[in-house]
C-alpha cells in the first residue's frame, strides 16, 4: 500500500511542477524526491508525469491521480484535525492566499497580534491579485473581494467592501465633474481586473454601468495610482481610499451611488465536514478585527468628501479615446 508521505511527495511535485521545489518544502534532496517518485509509479504501474529537461507535467493518468490524491490528503488532514481540536491548541502550517493591496494595508499590520494569540501556528501567505484555485494548490483559505461566483467552495463575509464613484481634484478641474450617470459616459472611467460593467446602487435601486477609458489592468494598485495621478475616474474601496478622501487627495463624484452590497470581503476555503482549528480561528480573528463597521469606514462622511457638481448638467469633454491599453503588474 503506498504510504500517505509519498501521496504528499507527489502532490507536492505535481503543484510546483519541480522537483526541486517539492524538496525544500518537505526538506528532502532533489534525488531523494525523484527516487521516490520513481518508487510510485513503479509500484502504480503507470507514468504519472512527463519530464522535460526543465519542468514536470502531469500525464492524463496522473491528472486524474492528483485529484484523488488531493481529496485524501484533506481528509487525513480534517482526521489529525480532529484530534487535534479535541487535546491541543490550534497549530500547524496554514496556507493562505491574499490580496496584494488589502494584505498590505489591513492584514499584515495585524499579524503579530495573531501570532501572539496563536504562537503554535506557522503562516505560510502567498500574495496576488490573480484568481488561485486553492483546493488544486493545496491552499487552507483565501482572502477575496468583491462579488463571488458560485463554486463549491464555502465563504464566509468578513468585513463590507464600500467601493465609490471618485476621482483626483486635478482631473475634475479639467474635465469637470458628472453630474449623472449620462454625464459619467463621457469620462474617462478606468477598470480594474478587466471589469466590463460596473454594478452600482441608486436613487432607483441596482443598475449597470458600463466605464469607457484608454486604460484597464488586472491590477487595482495600478489603477488607484492612475486616479490618484489625474488619469480618470475610477469605482475604489474605501478600505483602499479612505484616508485619501479624508485628505482631500480624492474627491467621490455621485455619491448617491456605490458598488452593489454583494460586494465584500470573503474569507473562502474547501468545503469539508471539519474546518480545521487553524482555519477557523484565523477567520474569527480577521471578522473580529474589521466588525459589521470596519474601523476604515468609521468617521467617514462621504457626504463630506464628495466633489460639488454643478446645478445643471454639463457636457463633459470625452478624453482618452483611444482603445483600452493592457497593462501589468
Amino acid at each position: 500500500m503506498t504510504a500517505i508521505s509519498d501521496l504528499d511527495i507527489f502532490a507536492r511535485v505535481a503543484r510546483t511542477g519541480n522537483m526541486s521545489a517539492a524538496g525544500r518544502e518537505m526538506g528532502l534532496s532533489p534525488a531523494v524526491v525523484s527516487k521516490r517518485i520513481s518508487q510510485l509509479e513503479d509500484r502504480l504501474g503507470a507514468r504519472l508525469f512527463q519530464r522535460t529537461t526543465r519542468h514536470l507535467t502531469l500525464t492524463e493518468t496522473g491528472a486524474g491521480y492528483f485529484k484523488r490524491v488531493v481529496d485524501i490528503l484533506s481528509l487525513c488532514e480534517e482526521a489529525e484535525d480532529f484530534v487535534s481540536r479535541r487535546n491541543t491548541k490550534p497549530r500547524g502550517l496554514l496556507k493562505v492566499t491574499m490580496p496584494t493591496a488589502f494584505s498590505r494595508l489591513h492584514i499584515a499590520p495585524n499579524i503579530d497580534s495573531f501570532l501572539a494569540r496563536y504562537p503554535e501556528i506557522e503562516l505560510d501567505v502567498h500574495i496576488g491579485d490573480a484568481f488561485v484555485d486553492i483546493i488544486r494548490e493545496g491552499f487552507d483559505l483565501a482572502i477575496r473581494i468583491g462579488e463571488l461566483e458560485d463554486s463549491s467552495l464555502v465563504a464566509r463575509r468578513i468585513a463590507s467592501d464600500t467601493r465609490v464613484v471618485c476621482a483626483a481634484p486635478a482631473y475634475l478641474d479639467r474635465h469637470g465633474t458628472p453630474v449623472d450617470l449620462v454625464d459619467l459616459e463621457a469620462h474617462n472611467c478606468l477598470a480594474a481586473d478587466t471589469a466590463e460593467v460596473w454594478r452600482l446602487e441608486g436613487p432607483t435601486g441596482e443598475t449597470q454601468f458600463h466605464p469607457h477609458g484608454n486604460v484597464r489592468s488586472d491590477s487595482g494598485e495600478f489603477i488607484r495610482e492612475l486616479v490618484l495621478a489625474g488619469v480618470g475616474i475610477g469605482l475604489l474601496s474605501t478600505w483602499d481610499v479612505g484616508q485619501v478622501l479624508r485628505s482631500g487627495g480624492l474627491r467621490v463624484v455621485l455619491p448617491e451611488y456605490r458598488a452593489a452590497s454583494s460586494a465584500a470581503v470573503h474569507a473562502v476555503y474547501p468545503s469539508r465536514e471539519f474546518m480545521p482549528a487553524k482555519v477557523n480561528v484565523l477567520i474569527e480573528f480577521l471578522a473580529n478585527l474589521y466588525g459589521s463597521e470596519p474601523y476604515w469606514d468609521k468617521d467617514l462622511d462621504l457626504s463630506k468628501v464628495a466633489q460639488v457638481r454643478p446645478a445643471a448638467r454639463q457636457i463633459s469633454r470625452r478624453v482618452g479615446k483611444a482603445g483600452p491599453v493592457a497593462a501589468t503588474r
